[in-house]
């Protein structure tokens, strides 16, 4: 098996575009300049409700997007291919394009292209399946943003959409991994997309699964008592992996080395909600980590998926406590406080925390809850890592988790 490295980011969300803007986020860790009051003209919200998120847009991405192209692409499309486009720059591909055409594509996504599956189904049911326009049909599908990248950025090898809502990104990195570890493709871009449209943004408020704070900015607050729910994001993020070898030979940088991946389910879990299936899942990782030849002890850095979710940190924290039942507790890193869920910037800050980028403390985080036994990170300085332990569990009993290695 080949090792694989991280040689290139690409990310674009609230933060703005590129890896350092995500960078200054995380060090500033204060999502409340990011955030943008969602639209509730259409009446799709509840009352009092959550009114913010963590929005990207498009408009902004022309130095990556031609015209003719950007109009051929719904949302989640147009973000995938320029973050695409970002991490074939940052590996040193002046022409955005995948040196050899058999690589591969992975995205992960949570809800697919809202936007345009709401038009579609506009357009049937009030003015009749016969008006049922083809280019919002073809966009309207979760696989659309990958096979965009294969278009555009000359990926002809395997494309797989993973659609594992917040364990999907990990997922499909794994799977890039894997891809390339096996030699089944020389290169692999990997990563996640997710669009917020105001109907999303509702549904998602009604099932109270969304930070709320009357009277003021919405605020999640990742393993603390008073967290209430995550700030929704959209946005995208794609890594460029690669085998060791042949990013050498044309001179690759490393942003990181990607050293394990796994995924476990939970059986205990309802379909929209966590388990408490902490047990199996931590005795799942610590086999994960062995199969790979790492001790648990030699993890010195988490990145936790928590969000302010209440049953989902509750879930990643008991199952922390679980993997490191006989070693301390690294520093755990919860940057969703900072870039939200859905997006990728999670991902983003996973890499970045391997490269030894600095951290603010927590956004949110002011109370530790007695039943998690968590505190996360609360800004001091720290070493760089080396080993950087990446954990996410979603709604529904999926777990995924990533090692990586500094570069």
């Amino acid at each position: 098996m080949s090792e694989v490295l991280v040689t290139g980011l690409g990310t674009v969300g609230a933060y703005g575009c590129g890896g350092d803007s995500l960078r200054r986020a995380l060090a500033a860790a204060d999502p409340a300049p990011l955030l943008a009051a969602v639209d509730r003209s259409a009446g799709y919200h509840r009352a009092g409700g959550a009114r913010s998120a963590l929005l990207a847009g498009t408009g902004h991405l022309a130095a990556w997007l031609a015209p003719g192209e950007a109009r051929r692409m719904s949302p989640p499309s147009k973000l995938a291919v320029a973050a695409a486009r970002m991490a074939l720059d940052c590996a040193g591909f002046a022409d955005r394009r995948c040196g050899d055409e058999a690589a591969s594509v992975v995205v992960a996504t949570a809800f697919g292209p809202s936007s345009y599956s709401e038009a579609l189904l506009r357009q049937i049911l009030f003015e009749g399946p016969e008006a049922t326009s083809p280019f919002l049909f073809t966009e309207s599908v979760a696989n659309a943003p990958a096979a965009q990248i294969a278009i555009l950025c000359r990926a002809r090898g395997p494309s797989v959409t993973v659609c594992q809502r917040e364990a999907g990104v990990l997922l499909a990195v794994g799977q890039g991994a894997a891809d390339v570890a096996a030699g089944r493709a020389p290169a692999a871009l990997a990563g996640a997309v997710d669009e917020m449209t105001p109907l999303l943004h509702a549904l998602l408020d009604r099932f109270a699964a969304l930070a709320h704070v009357a009277d003021t900015v919405d605020i999640a607050r990742p393993f603390d008592r008073r967290r209430s729910g995550f700030l929704a994001a959209e946005g995208a993020t794609v890594l460029f992996l690669e085998d060791a070898e042949s990013a050498a030979a044309r001179g690759g940088r490393a942003l990181a080395r990607v050293l394990a991946w796994g995924s476990a389910f939970d059986p205990t879990a309802p379909q929209a909600g966590w388990g408490t299936g902490q047990a199996f899942l931590g005795r799942a990782i610590v086999r994960g980590l062995t199969r790979a030849g790492i001790a648990v002890g030699d993890v010195d850095r988490v990145v936790a998926g928590a969000s302010g979710a209440r049953g989902g940190d509750r879930l990643e924290a008991l199952t922390l406590r679980e993997v490191f039942a006989h070693h301390p507790l690294p520093p755990v890193l919860a940057p969703k406080g900072t870039v939200g869920e859905y997006g990728g910037g999670f991902l983003g800050a996973a890499v970045l925390a391997a490269a030894g980028s600095r951290f603010g403390p927590t956004a949110g985080f002011a109370e530790e809850d007695p039943d998690l036994g968590v505190a996360p990170y609360d800004g001091s300085p720290l070493p760089r890592p080396s080993t950087v332990l990446a954990t996410s569990f979603a709604a529904g009993g999926a777990a995924s988790w990533l090692v990586l290695g500094a570069p």
